[in-house]
C-alpha cells in the first residue's frame, strides 16, 4: 500500500511529504503518518530542520469531513499538532494551493510558514457550524493581531499569501519553486534558535472590553441565527483571558458541542449536498462539447450579468440585441459590473482592460457563427423565445449548444421548434447573475448527454453550483416558491399582514421575507406569469386577488416606489396602510374571518408547503433528491443555510422549528 506520508533527507533537511489526493485531507492515516514523521526526524541526528510539503494541487485543505460523525481515533489532530510544535528542530510549512482549517492549524504549529503568492489561507470551520478544534482560536491570536484573527475565524473567508505576509501570518511569500525555496529557508533557520512556540506567547494586540462587546453585537446581527461565528468570537475573546492550556480545553469542549449540535449537522449536510447535487448518471464519463466562445442574447439585467460572469471566467462573449440603442445599454451594463469588480479589487486594471477587449456586441445573429454555446436571456414570452431559437438555428454552427434562461416556460416546447432539439438545454441563472451561485440546468426530453454535460461544466466553470432539474412550470425553485408564495397570500386573507409574514421569515433566518423579495424582483414578473396561467388554472383552486389589485395600481415594487411596501428612499421597505386596508377589504369581501397568526404558525405553514411541493417534485422526477431541493432553496431563495434546507428539516426535525443554542 502506498504511504501517504513520506520522509526524505536532503542536505540535512528532512522533507515530510503528504500525498493524499485530491486535497491532502487530515484523515486518520495522514495524522498517523505525521506523528511517525515527527518521531523519525527528532531521532535522526542528520536532520537539522524539517520542511512539511504536500504533493498535488494543494497543501492540507482541511480535516476529513466524513470523519466528523464517527468516534475519534487516535492520534487526534491536536496531539499531532502538539508534537510538531514541541519538536526540537524547526519545522517549516511550505504551502501552496489552499491551507485551510486543520491544514492551517498544522501550519500554525510549525515554527515558520512560507507560501506561494496565490496560496489561500483560512479557518473556514464556521461554515460547517464549527470553530477550529485543534488550537486555531488559541494560536492564531498569538501570531497576528487579535482583531485580524477574529475576522479570519468568524468570517470563514480565506486570505491570499500577500495579505497573510502583511499581517504576520506567514514569514515569506514566494513565486519561485516552493520546495527549493523551502529547503534553503530551512537551512538558514536551522542555524538559529528554534522560535518560541505560539502557545508560550502573549495575545497580540488584545481587544479592550468595549471593542470585544461591539464585535459580538455585530456578529449576532450579521449571522442571522447562525451560532458558530458568534461562538467563535466568544471563545477567542474568553481565551485571551486564560492561559494557553485552559484556552485549548475550552476550544475543544466548544468544538465538540457544536459538532454534535443541529446547526453543524445541517451545514455539513449542505456541504455534501452541494457536491452531489450536480451529478447525473447520464453524463458520467461523457465528454463535453467545446464551450470557449459564448453568445448571449439580450442585454438586460440578466443578460448583462450572465455576460459579465462569463467574461470573468476568461471566455470571449458576443452580446446580441435587437437595436443599437439597446446594445449600447447592454454593453454599458456589462462594463459597469466589470468596473465594480475593479473597484472592489477583485480584478486588476490590466485584467479589467483585457476582459473589456473580450466583449463584443452586435445586432445581427450572424456574429454568433463561431459561438460554442449561446444563452438566450430575452423577455419571458414563449413566442419571442421560439423566434430567437429559430434564428439561432440558422446562424449558429450545427454543434453549438443552445440554452435558454427561462424561469418558468416549457423548455421542451422551445426545443421542439428546432430541427435538432437535442442541442437545447435550460440554464436558469438567478439575479444578479454575476453574484448568485445557483444555476438550474434544465434537462429537456431530447437533450443529448454531451449537451447536458456541457451545460453542467460551463456553469461550474463560472464558479456556480449547477443543479439539474426536469421540465415543469418553474422547475425546482420557482415551483416551490410559487407554492409557498400562494400559501403566504392565503395567510394575508386569513389574518396576517405582509410585515408579519416577512418578519417571521427573517426571524427564522431568511435575509428578507417573501413580500419584500417580490418587491425587489418586481411584482410585474409574477403578474405576467399569473395572467399566462389563468386559462389553465383549476377553477376549484383558491386564488388570491391581492397581488393583482396591487399591480393594477402600477405598484410593481422598489422600481416604482411602492408595491407591498412603500419605498420613500428607494430601498427601505415601510408598511403601507393602503395595502393593509386592501388586504382587510379582500378578507371581508370573501367573508373570511381574520384571526391573528403567530410567527411559529406562519413558518409551520411555509415549511409544510415547501416540503409538500418538494416531495411532489421528487416523486415526479423533476428533482433527483431532497439534497438537490435543499441546495436550490439555500443558494437561490435565501433559506437559512444553518437549517440545512426544507427537505433536511423534513427528514430530521419534522416535529419542531426550534434549534438548540450551543452558545
Amino acid at each position: 500500500m502506498k504511504r501517504l506520508v513520506t520522509v526524505k533527507l536532503q542536505a540535512h533537511v528532512a522533507i515530510v511529504t503528504i500525498d493524499y489526493p485530491p486535497v491532502n485531507a487530515l484523515s486518520h492515516v495522514v495524522r498517523s503518518g505525521l506523528e511517525e514523521a515527527v518521531a523519525q526526524t527528532e531521532s535522526d541526528p542528520l536532520v537539522k530542520a524539517v520542511v512539511l510539503h504536500c504533493n498535488g494541487r494543494t497543501f492540507i485543505a482541511g480535516a476529513d469531513v466524513k470523519e466528523f460523525g464517527q468516534p475519534p481515533v487516535k492520534p487526534l489532530l491536536a496531539d499531532v499538532i502538539k508534537a510538531i510544535e514541541g519538536a526540537g528542530k524547526p519545522w517549516i510549512a511550505a504551502m501552496h494551493g489552499n491551507a485551510l482549517g486543520g491544514g492551517l492549524e498544522v501550519a500554525l504549529a510549525c515554527h515558520y510558514r512560507i507560501a506561494t503568492h496565490d496560496t489561500k489561507l483560512g479557518l473556514p470551520e464556521v461554515n460547517l457550524g464549527l470553530i477550529p478544534g485543534a488550537g486555531g482560536t488559541v494560536r492564531l491570536p498569538r501570531l497576528i493581531a487579535m482583531e485580524n484573527a477574529l475576522s479570519l475565524i468568524t468570517s470563514g473567508k480565506p486570505v491570499v499569501a500577500k495579505a497573510a505576509a502583511h499581517s504576520g501570518l506567514i514569514d515569506l511569500s514566494i513565486d519561485d519553486d516552493l520546495l527549493s525555496a523551502a529547503i534553503v529557508f530551512a537551512q538558514e533557520k536551522s542555524r538559529l534558535p528554534t522560535p518560541t512556540p505560539l502557545l508560550s506567547r502573549p495575545v497580540v494586540q488584545p481587544l479592550d472590553k468595549n471593542a470585544a462587546a461591539d464585535a459580538i453585537t455585530t456578529l449576532k446581527k450579521k449571522s442571522r441565527g447562525q451560532q458558530s461565528p458568534v461562538v467563535a468570537a466568544e471563545v477567542i475573546i474568553n481565551g485571551a483571558q486564560l492561559n494557553a492550556e485552559q484556552a485549548l480545553a475550552e476550544e475543544r469542549a466548544t468544538f465538540e458541542k457544536l459538532r454534535d449540535g443541529e446547526q453543524s449537522k445541517a451545514l455539513r449536510h449542505l456541504f455534501f449536498a452541494e457536491r452531489s447535487a450536480s451529478k447525473v448518471p447520464e453524463t458520467h464519463g461523457v465528454a463535453t462539447r467545446k464551450h470557449d466562445i459564448i453568445g448571449v442574447i439580450g442585454g438586460g439585467t440578466m443578460g448583462a450579468g450572465i455576460a459579465a460572469s462569463t467574461l470573468l471566467s476568461g471566455r470571449q462573449v458576443t452580446l446580441i440585441e435587437q437595436s443599437q440603442l439597446l446594445l449600447d445599454k447592454g454593453l454599458q451594463s456589462v462594463q459597469r459590473i466589470l468596473d465594480e469588480s475593479l473597484k472592489r479589487r477583485l480584478i486588476k486594471p490590466e485584467r479589467h482592460k483585457k476582459l473589456l477587449g473580450m466583449l463584443m456586441g452586435c445586432t445581427d445573429y450572424s456574429a454568433l457563427s463561431d459561438a460554442d454555446l449561446v444563452i438566450e436571456a430575452v423577455f419571458e414570452d414563449m413566442s419571442v423565445k421560439q423566434a430567437v431559437f429559430q434564428a439561432l438555428e440558422k446562424a449558429a454552427r450545427p454543434d453549438t449548444v443552445l440554452a435558454t434562461n427561462t424561469s418558468y416556460l416549457d423548455v421542451n416546447d422551445i426545443a421542439k421548434t428546432l430541427q435538432d432539439p437535442s442541442r437545447v438545454v435550460g440554464l436558469h441563472f438567478f439575479s444578479p447573475a454575476h453574484i448568485m451561485k445557483l444555476v438550474e440546468v434544465i434537462r429537456t426530453d431530447s437533450a443529448a448527454p454531451d449537451v447536458l454535460a456541457t451545460a453542467l461544466s460551463f456553469a461550474k466553470s463560472l464558479g456556480k453550483t449547477p443543479v439539474p432539474t426536469g421540465v415543469c412550470d418553474g422547475f425546482i425553485g420557482n415551483r416551490i416558491m410559487s407554492a409557498y408564495r400562494l400559501a403566504c397570500e392565503c395567510m394575508l386573507e386569513d389574518g396576517a399582514q405582509p410585515c408579519e409574514i416577512d418578519g417571521a421569515m427573517k426571524s427564522f433566518g431568511f435575509p428578507m421575507g417573501i413580500f419584500e423579495m417580490q418587491d425587489l424582483a418586481g411584482l410585474d414578473i409574477g403578474w405576467a406569469a399569473r395572467k399566462r396561467r389563468a386559462p389553465t388554472r383549476e377553477p376549484a383552486e383558491r386564488y388570491v386577488n391581492i397581488p393583482d389589485l396591487i399591480c393594477e395600481q402600477g405598484r410593481y415594487g422598489r422600481k416604482t416606489g411602492s408595491g407591498y411596501y412603500l419605498y420613500s428612499d428607494g430601498k427601505t421597505a415601510t408598511p403601507d396602510k393602503w395595502v393593509e386596508d386592501l388586504i382587510v377589504s379582500e378578507s371581508n369581501r370573501k367573508g373570511i374571518k381574520r384571526t391573528g397568526l403567530s410567527e411559529n404558525k406562519i413558518m409551520e405553514t411555509i415549511l409544510f408547503t415547501m416540503q409538500s411541493e418538494g416531495r411532489n417534485i421528487i416523486a415526479e422526477g423533476i428533482a433527483q433528491s431532497g439534497d438537490a431541493i435543499d441546495v436550490v432553496m439555500v443558494l437561490g431563495y435565501g433559506f437559512p443555510r444553518w437549517r440545512g434546507g426544507p427537505m433536511f428539516l423534513d427528514q430530521n426535525h419534522p416535529e419542531s422549528l426550534d434549534q438548540h443554542d450551543c452558545s
